[in-house]
């Protein structure tokens, strides 16, 4: 751009007038480094720091954008992050002249290439006079925010052949597709888009809990899983999801029509029993579909543990996968405990704003993504969540809930470890969890001094209630805390410690590493069974098993592995991380 003055004057002064003009310039750097390209590697995503500076002596009106159209195979944007800028409209922005605060501004932009060959993308900038509004060039385009619908990047990230359409679903299969999503403290797996509404269906990557099926129905409907997946209570897992009203349907329909089909033969539903609730189950027919061949145990829904389904294989018998990914059936009130894995569907409107999909980089949704948290109470945040607590190798724990007022209640990630082997322990003399039995006096004691470390210690409320209510082999989840199924009267059977163990139906009372072979691969040893405080009868104690399930064992002999749980004080504040298992939150007291 050019600056140009004309003048008309009479002047009867001898000194002339002076007239200056000059080329306005801007400053565009890429990461660093002055440049106007983004070049992006196949199958990948990339974030770009873009700083535009103004180095001309003068404010002057800028605006940034892309040069052409973007390939069909690439999503590009900027993200809304504290440190970063929004970039400007067409008419562009003002910075200010060189040298002054606010002579420039940086932009992050986020590129995901879902093609198999590299792209670049060029940048253009617009300048001129502060007060004159810029335009665009005709093949210039100004960046929108990088947010996508899950049922549009979901199938565009994924190679061909790994989907599969049933005429009314879109179903995502194979082996390892990228199609995971982080929300709500928790990892999920997109199963299924819908072809017409384009909602999408997820379920928990591993299993949230494990608790009676029922008294002896195998209709999902009425039955103690559905009430706990649906309990909207503080122990309840519907509400414990963040904002759910925001993120997923409320009137869902989930098909749980009998089929008595060998798994590879089960044929799509005709919808002949449809039970609505907010939170369901995968059925039998979904778990099928998700891996188009004859090895099922290959499938990525098989995740190397037993879990169970909506779906009655007759009218006593409900319907899982076992831990090698072939099917199994079983008396609703015969496995003592059932595991799995929550369902629930996104709203078409909800937004990935960040992530590739995979295990280590899920996809992030808007409205859950929070960044630079420090500062933040930890009573604020969501069950699920991962925290950094206590001292070496047992430092990673996870939210449970709130359900003390103001506190934190938490659990460690997974059962205790010395020198990198699985610490084991009898429960005690008796079934009733306290500060004398064998497994209460080691984490009202040693536990707090070796594991912990005075530093975290202090952050642990002193005295928290732990309910110890018996849970039977057919009996509701609500008994362990509650006096009855339907009642908010809390059972008389509790004890004040410091530290106790989750008790069966809790939030976070499952497995979430994989226990042994998924697709005939060999054991992969992450997993120990451990102790809950349940008591299952007057001899016998729960505890959450390898494969998923509950079971019990007597309290005085057996050696499951401990997961200590407690809750943190409600000054505790976050001061790092975001809570994910790669970057769990750090803490301190205000």
């Amino acid at each position: 751009y050019f600056s140009y003055a004309l003048f008309t004057v009479t002047k009867e002064k001898n000194n002339a007038i002076s007239i200056v003009t000059g080329n306005l310039v801007y400053d565009l750097k890429v990461d660093g480094t002055t440049s106007n390209t983004l070049t992006i590697p196949a199958k990948s995503a990339k974030e770009f720091s873009i700083t535009l500076s103004n180095p001309n002596n003068r404010t002057a009106r800028f605006n940034f954008y892309y040069v052409g159209s973007l390939n069909s195979k690439l999503i590009a944007g900027y993200k809304i992050e504290d440190e970063a800028n929004v970039p400007p409209e067409e008419k562009g922005i003002n910075l200010e002249a060189s040298g002054s605060s606010g002579s420039s501004n940086t932009y992050k932009i986020r590129i995901t290439n879902n093609s198999t060959s590299s792209k670049t993308i060029t940048l253009g900038v617009g300048i001129g006079l502060d007060y004159n509004d810029l335009t665009l060039p005709s093949d210039g385009h100004l960046f929108n925010e990088y947010a996508v619908s899950p049922s549009e990047i979901l199938v565009q990230n994924l190679s061909s052949g790994s989907t599969y359409s049933d005429g009314t679903y879109t179903f995502i299969t194979g082996a390892e597709p990228n199609n995971y999503i982080w929300y709500s403290g928790k990892l999920w797996r997109a199963v299924s888009i819908n072809n017409s509404s384009k909602t999408t269906k997820l379920v928990t990557q591993w299993n949230m809990g494990a608790i009676p099926y029922s008294s002896g129905t195998a209709t999902f409907d009425g039955s103690f899983i559905k009430d706990w997946l649906n309990d909207t209570s503080v122990d309840g897992f519907l509400g414990n999801l963040r904002d759910y009203e925001n993120f997923i349907l409320t009137d869902t329909n989930w098909d749980a029509t009998l089929t008595s089909a060998s798994l590879g033969s089960i044929t799509k539903p005709k919808g002949t029993t449809i039970v609505t609730a907010t939170v369901g189950l995968l059925n039998m027919y979904e778990y099928q579909t998700s891996y188009r061949g004859s090895t099922y145990g290959n499938g990525y829904l098989n995740n190397g543990l037993y879990w169970y389904t909506l779906t009655p294989s007759s009218s006593s018998d409900i319907r899982g996968v076992t831990n090698s990914g072939s099917a199994t059936t079983s008396a609703p009130d015969a496995t003592i405990g059932t595991a799995f894995r929550p369902s629930i569907i996104l709203k078409s409107d909800v937004k990935i704003v960040d992530g590739m999909g995979t295990i280590d980089d899920p996809y992030r949704l808007k409205g859950d993504n929070d960044n630079n948290l420090s500062g933040t109470l930890l009573n604020t945040r969501y069950s699920g969540e991962y925290i950094h607590f206590g001292t070496g190798e047992n430092n990673l724990y996870r939210i449970v809930s709130h359900e003390t007022e103001g506190l934190t209640k938490i659990v460690s990630a997974e059962p205790l470890k010395d020198s990198g082997s699985f610490k084991t322990s009898t429960f005690g003399n008796n079934i009733l969890y306290s500060n004398t039995n064998t497994i209460g006096t080691f984490l009202n004691g040693d536990y707090l001094t070796n594991y912990v470390g005075s530093s975290y210690s202090d952050m642990i409320s002193d005295n928290t209630t732990w309910y110890l209510g018996v849970v039977a082999a057919d009996a509701s989840y609500r008994l362990a805390k509650f006096q009855n199924t339907t009642s908010e009267t809390l059972t008389s059977s509790t004890v004040t410690a410091k530290v106790g163990l989750l008790r069966v139906g809790e939030l976070m009372a499952g497995q979430f590493e994989r226990s042994s072979q998924k697709g005939g691969s060999t054991s992969t040893g992450l997993v120990k069974l451990y102790w809950t405080l349940t008591p299952y009868s007057s001899t016998n104690v729960r505890f959450i098993a390898t494969n998923g399930n509950s079971n019990n064992y007597t309290p005085s002999t057996a050696t499951p592995g401990i997961k200590p749980s407690l809750n943190l004080k409600s000054n505790v504040v976050i001061t790092g991380g975001d809570g994910t298992k790669n970057s769990p939150f750090e803490l301190s007291m205000n």
